[in-house]
């Protein structure tokens, strides 16, 4: 027994001293990533360390996680303080964070690693700094990563271009139950709004900007009552799934975004499905996500080269590839490679690419031509309406149940409750049949 005591207590100390040596792990031997899942080439992660020491001479080890809602990544740094050292938010939780003073800023000096920062289009530096706030310019502060639209992928074979380049397809009763609408409150809200403000915004009256950064009391009920009258028509709200159900065939129409209509399109042609993408005449939104260092990490140094290394134009490329969305690098070496004289249109990208790029024949759904793109604009964060805007998100989610569902609702009720007499008639009827048998015995007992 004594020597049974003695083991356990041997490995209980080489168990604390384990552990004591991994809590004495330097932290700047540690970089924390929080990002998208699926959002960054595995083999770029994984070569980052060895490219960090090439350019240091330090060691990092990568502690990787991922989120798949802005405000959770956001809760745990706001309110938890956790020590990651760079995340990857969207353009609103890009604002709100700077409102909020949780950024910290980019470092930029790199010793003898050149500044591939500077590979980030200026059309994207240009966007992003719309975020800024008082004493704190958002280019100081975040770093452009994969940007896009969001629009309509269609099936061509049951839908028209001429339907899917307006929102108004997502209303019209002839595709009904073929309709999938985004799960996404603030895509939702700017359709919304920009389809009950359709013929404002052909006079002049209005523009895409204004709309859909409008959170008045005013536009909120206008949303609520146009979702409102979109739900009979959809097959769902999806958040996922949707690309998947195009590519089958099962729905003609969805509300989504340009990375998952590259995907989309792809796959379907392997199946034979013919999808294509439209983003909208009446206008869209125009979204970027972008890399910042919250204000309480604690390796500042390794997150702004992890930064500066996603901003090589090969590194750019493969995460492109990856996740089929598009970089916000924009270099010679990107655009050669993505050149496709396949194609028989080409676009106007001097906005993006510089003045060069202004007839290219290039990918439609990944690279939208500068007149698409004039017609979009980027929805901001909503500020302190934000609870309002979530309160009607609610309402037309929480009744969203469709005749069908309310028939199914009603007969599984209905066969509950007449399951329930049926029981309950059962049970009386073997208590009367025990009493009489209770009765009979004692009638026996009796007369012996």
């Amino acid at each position: 027994m004594k020597k049974l005591t003695e083991r356990i207590a041997a490995c209980l100390c080489m168990l604390f001293a384990l552990t004591g040596c991994y809590n004495m792990e330097p932290r700047e031997q540690v970089l924390k990533i929080y990002n998208w899942a699926d959002y960054i080439d595995e083999d770029v992660l994984a070569e980052f360390p060895d490219w960090y020491r090439e350019q240091t001479g330090e060691e990092i080890r990568i502690v990787y996680q991922t989120f798949d809602i802005n405000e959770i990544m956001l809760t745990k740094i706001e309110r938890g303080h956790e020590d990651f050292d760079v995340v990857c938010p969207s353009e609103y939780i890009i604002e709100r964070m700077l409102r909020k003073d949780l950024l910290l800023p980019i470092d930029t000096a790199f010793g003898t690693t050149p500044n591939y920062l500077h590979n980030e289009s200026p059309y994207i530096r240009e966007q992003l700094d719309k975020l800024s706030q008082p004493n704190r310019r958002a280019s100081d502060y975040a770093i452009g990563y994969m940007w896009g639209t969001a629009g309509i992928l269609f099936n061509a074979d049951h839908v028209p271009v001429s339907d899917a380049q307006t929102w108004a397809s997502l209303w019209n009763p002839k595709y009904r139950n073929k309709i999938l609408m985004k799960e996404s409150y603030r895509d939702a809200y700017g359709t919304a709004l920009i389809y009950a403000n359709t013929d404002r915004l052909k006079q002049g009256q209005v523009t895409v900007e204004d709309l859909m950064n409008d959170y008045s009391q005013a536009s909120i009920d206008t949303v609520e009552k146009y979702l409102k009258a979109m739900k009979p028509l959809i097959a769902g709200w999806e958040a996922d799934f949707g690309k998947e159900m195009m590519t089958k065939g099962k729905a003609w129409l969805n509300m989504t975004w340009s990375g998952d209509a590259v995907w989309a399109i792809e796959e379907a042609e392997g199946v034979g499905v013919n999808l294509d993408y439209e983003v909208p005449v009446e206008g869209s939104n125009v979204w970027y996500d972008g890399w910042v260092i919250p204000k309480y990490a604690r390796n500042v140094k390794a997150a702004s080269y992890f930064i500066n290394y996603l901003c090589m134009s090969e590194v750019a490329l493969r995460n492109m590839d990856a996740c089929g969305y598009v970089s916000a690098i924009a270099t010679p070496e990107i655009l050669e490679e993505k050149i496709d004289t396949t194609l028989d249109y080409v676009a106007d990208l001097s906005y993006f690419f510089g003045p060069e790029a202004d007839s290219i024949p290039i990918d439609k759904v990944q690279y939208p031509d500068r007149r698409v793109v004039e017609r979009c604009a980027m929805i901001r964060d909503s500020g302190d309406r934000t609870e309002e805007v979530l309160e009607m998100w609610s309402r037309v989610k929480g009744d969203n149940l469709g005749v069908g569902v309310v028939i199914v609702i009603l007969v599984s009720v209905g066969v509950m409750v007449v399951y329930t007499v049926y029981r309950k008639l059962q049970h009386y009827q073997r208590e009367k049949q025990q009493r009489k048998r209770r009765k009979h015995r004692r009638q026996r007992q009796r007369r012996s």
